[in-house]
């Protein structure tokens, strides 16, 4: 009989297991898939194309320090050039990763004036002193709403906490902010991956997850792409004599809170402690019971272009998208896509955001391939119900529309910039929520598999001490469905190998 057994080998399941063999407890990771990682890898789509893309998750914030440090994890994160870049009011919104002229320059031209900056500036020196505060909270026991408050209005100033956690954050940027743009481009971290207007405090939770990230909020790029995190990942786990089995598909899970049996390829293996790295949906199923699935929003496209195309507005290619580069990602553009999306229609305006890895990282593009870079572009907006009976279709148009859009800020088509495989087809690839739920099991195709929650206790009988247990004393989620899980952070397999390691 084993320790612990932990079914799925996302980086999440690797974290938990680097962590508990470690310790000295056996344990064994079953995935089903030829390889570990789940949606953090890095291939290449296209035949024949010498590349490592991030064809799922992309960028890393949330990967707190102190796993890297307890894992021994060899990872080289890199900055961006540049935060983001909008188009509009001229020559567009430029955020610098270090704000200087540019970017003051580029506040004064989109909003007359530079009131937004320096209410800007404000906001986020506010938030930074938010994030410094609850970063190092996300390794540790929950601890009450209250409890977290009183720790967050003491480092932090003014009205922080209601307009994080109390206030819907639309209400809080309609009142910060005067320029629609400069609204969007702060409302979109309230919007990856989570289907909700910005009044609505589900957009809150997202929010907070996106700018709290190591104390900082930065997204940074991995070296060598996803799949480099999960490499380094799975070697901990293994050093540490974690045993992985891939090819193993879960079938059921059994336990009384003292022992359990997992099902899996026709055999089965004992364990005093199951970790669950699937979404909480999954693991219901495999354990007899119907849990709600809650389907994922987004549209991903990776391209390889043989060369950047030129703005007309003059921004440097190469600065523009060396960060986040806002599409059709004003306010209001934002919330008439939610209201369209919820009413089950395609939105009128489909709003998203690119960034080009190989302008940080080159080593993910081969020798062949000097001169190219890559384009992953992110679209909001875009419930799996759209897709339901038309998935083909649908993902193909629109990548069409995403295309024209951007088209629309480019000197020429994109499209005559893209590269093309060794078939001669061009290389650009699409995926939806349900094809994310076909190739990698996600239900309904959501990154965070479920809702994000609050990273406080609502209750002790709803969560428990970690955030990570169930309605069974020895089944612990240790995936994105944790509390404080979402994003790749690793946070809910820390937090799962230490509710396990307390239990003896």
């Amino acid at each position: 009989m084993d320790d612990v057994v932990i079914v799925g080998g996302g980086h999440n399941g690797l974290v938990a297991a680097a962590y508990l063999a470690g310790a000295g407890r056996s344990v064994t990771v079953l995935e089903k898939l030829p390889h570990v990682g789940g949606a953090a890898v890095s291939a290449s789509p296209w035949a024949g194309v010498d590349a490592r893309l991030s064809r799922f998750s992309y960028l890393v914030s949330l990967l707190p320090d102190r796993i890297v440090s307890d894992l021994g994890l060899k990872l080289a994160l890199r900055s961006r050039a540049a935060s983001s870049y909008t188009p509009g009011g001229g020559s567009g919104l430029l955020v610098e990763r270090s704000p200087g002229e540019a970017t003051t320059r580029s506040f004064q031209e989109v909003c007359g004036d530079l009131g937004d900056w320096e209410r800007w500036q404000r906001w986020y020196a506010d938030l930074d002193l938010m994030a410094r505060a609850l970063a190092p909270t996300l390794l540790e026991p929950l601890v009450s709403r209250e409890h977290l408050r009183v720790h967050v209005d003491a480092v932090a100033r003014g009205r922080v906490w209601e307009q994080v956690f109390e206030r819907p954050i639309g209400a809080t940027l309609r009142e910060l902010f005067e320029n629609d743009l400069v609204r969007g481009v702060v409302a979109t971290d309230a919007l990856i991956g989570t289907h909700s207007s910005l009044h609505s405090l589900q957009a809150n939770r997202c929010f907070l997850y996106h700018v709290i990230g190591n104390g900082t909020g930065e997204w940074k790029v991995p070296v060598g792409g996803m799949g480099a995190v999960t490499a380094e990942l799975e070697r901990a786990a293994r050093a540490a004599g974690a045993k992985i089995v891939t090819g193993a598909e879960v079938t059921s899970v059994e336990a009384d809170g003292k022992t359990a049996s997992v099902a899996y390829n026709d055999t089965s293996v004992d364990a005093r402690f199951v970790l669950s790295n699937v979404a909480p949906s999954v693991l219901g199923r495999l354990r007899g019971t119907e849990v709600h699935d809650s389907p994922g929003c987004q549209l991903k496209i990776n391209m390889l272009l043989r060369r950047l195309p030129a703005l007309k507005s003059g921004v440097d290619a190469r600065l523009a998208f060396a960060g986040t580069f806002h599409l059709d990602e004003s306010y209001d553009q934002l919330e008439t896509a939610y209201r369209e999306s919820a009413a089950g229609r395609v939105p009128s305006v489909l709003p998203g955001e690119m960034y080009c890895h190989s302008l940080t990282d080159p080593s993910i593009l081969g020798p062949s391939l000097a001169g190219h870079e890559t384009l992953t572009l992110f679209g909001l907006h875009l419930p799996a119900a759209l897709f339901e009976s038309r998935n083909e279709e649908l993902r193909d148009r629109l990548v069409e529309r995403y295309l024209d859009q951007l088209n629309a800020h480019l000197v020429e088509p994109v499209q005559d910039c893209l590269a093309v495989d060794a078939d001669g087809r061009p290389c650009i690839e699409a995926r939806t929520p349900l094809d994310l739920q076909e190739e990698l099991g996600l239900p309904g195709g959501n990154i965070f598999h479920g809702e994000l929650a609050w990273p406080f206790a609502e209750s002790e009988d709803e969560v428990g001490r970690w955030g990570v247990e169930t309605d069974v004393d020895n089944v612990f989620v240790c995936g994105a469905g944790s509390r404080r899980g979402g994003g790749v952070s690793g946070i809910g397999g820390h937090n799962a190998a230490r509710a396990v390691l307390e239990r003896g």
